[in-house]
């Protein structure tokens, strides 16, 4: 193998594949990219045996070929060359990588290319185009909620599924939860969407495909297999295994008949709940909602640092009700509600409580309450 590639477009593309290479990892190979040169040019493969990145980028082929090379250090490399030189990958034997860039020669340690894992998708069952802003929308609203709890792993990831509405039409839903918040979002199925399986993409996957979508501009095209996910993004393309395991009956948890209703302008409530919550301890981090008429109360009683108190003006339909909740959940709602008012459906101080966007009827979060 020799190739000589420019060194911008060589970083961008190892800053896609590398970030899913573990640091530490007992299986050697996997610390490594796959670098194939070949006619279309140089090709990179990172993977972690459940997500694999693949890239190309335009490159000289003098010598076809395929080698392995350390994939955080060849970023690192990469990334310390001047900017806009060209340099040259070559592999002298089968246990060396060369990479030579003006004057500069690095000689990294190499592994058999044979022996780097294929996480090939299989035959799709389904096949579709998604805009990149729907599938962002879909990640943005619902990734704060995804579960960190190892023992219930079919709640670390997004849940995706399409149903149909009473008029006929197909819809997508990306659905995360925690057991103590939920986040639902909904957008029309893409062409091609419906009827596909319920699947759960892992957090890992999730938080890499964000990546992805920052700097893509054309559609998203996803493949579906039986137990894996793959998505083609401007060049790039993720292979996913999708969690193995049944997402719990989620409808059951979102309340129907929540009738006391609150009104909130949400740059001032987040403020607010972020100022009371400083003396709140790290542990519970409870604040207490005291809700009337025209006028919310959110304090804070801690014994060890004191106690902090706010009132913000509101409009509220409903009984007198003091509701506690965890205020970083609160502010993790409210820095996805981009209109001015957030919306509060309450039934009782022990119930499920609905929060959305008074201007956005595709999402809705549910929050369960804390006694304080």
């Amino acid at each position: 193998m020799r190739v000589t590639v420019e060194r911008n477009a060589l970083l961008k593309a190892l800053g896609h594949v590398q970030s899913v290479v573990e640091r530490r990892t007992t299986v050697p190979i996997l610390s490594n990219v796959l670098m194939q040169a070949g006619e279309e040019g140089l090709k990179l493969t990172a993977t972690d045996l459940d997500m694999e990145v693949v890239e190309e980028v335009a490159a000289n082929v003098l010598e076809g070929g395929a080698g392995t090379a350390p994939a955080h250090l060849l970023h690192d490399i990469v990334r310390k060359l001047p900017d806009g030189s060209q340099l040259s990958i070559e592999q002298p034997d089968e246990g060396r990588v060369a990479v030579i860039s003006g004057r500069s020669r690095f000689m990294l340690p190499a592994l058999p290319p044979e022996d780097f894992p294929d996480l090939a998708a299989g035959e799709p069952s389904h096949e579709f185009a998604i805009p990149v802003d729907d599938l962002a929308f879909f990640i943005e609203r619902t990734k704060f909620a995804i579960s960190t709890e190892e023992t219930r792993y079919y709640l670390n990831g997004i849940y995706f599924h399409t149903l149909e509405r009473e008029d006929g039409s197909v819809a997508m839903r990306a659905v995360a939860t925690d057991g103590h918040r939920l986040a639902r979002a909904e957008l029309p199925a893409p062409e091609g969407a419906a009827g596909m399986p319920g699947i759960i993409v892992p957090r890992k996957a999730v938080l890499e495909l964000l990546r992805l979508l920052d700097a893509a501009e054309e559609d998203v095209q996803v493949a579906l297999t039986q137990s894996k996910i793959r998505f083609a993004i401007d060049g790039v393309v993720l292979t996913t295994k999708l969690i193995d395991g049944n997402f719990p009956d989620y409808e059951r948890v979102i309340p129907i008949d929540n009738d006391k209703r609150l009104e909130v302008d949400t740059r001032l409530f987040a403020q607010a709940v972020d100022r009371v919550s400083t003396v709140s301890s790290e542990k519970g981090r409870a604040v207490k909602l005291s809700i009337e008429s025209e006028r919310l109360v959110l304090s804070v009683n801690n014994p060890e640092a004191g106690s902090a108190e706010e009132e913000l003006s509101c409009h509220y339909e409903g009984e007198p009700l003091e509701i506690g909740f965890n205020a970083r959940y609160l502010l993790e709602i409210a820095a996805q509600i981009e209109s001015a008012t957030t919306v509060f459906l309450f039934s009782d101080a022990a119930s499920p409580t609905i929060m959305r966007d008074s201007d956005d009827d595709r999402t809705i979060y549910v929050l369960m309450p804390m006694r304080v």
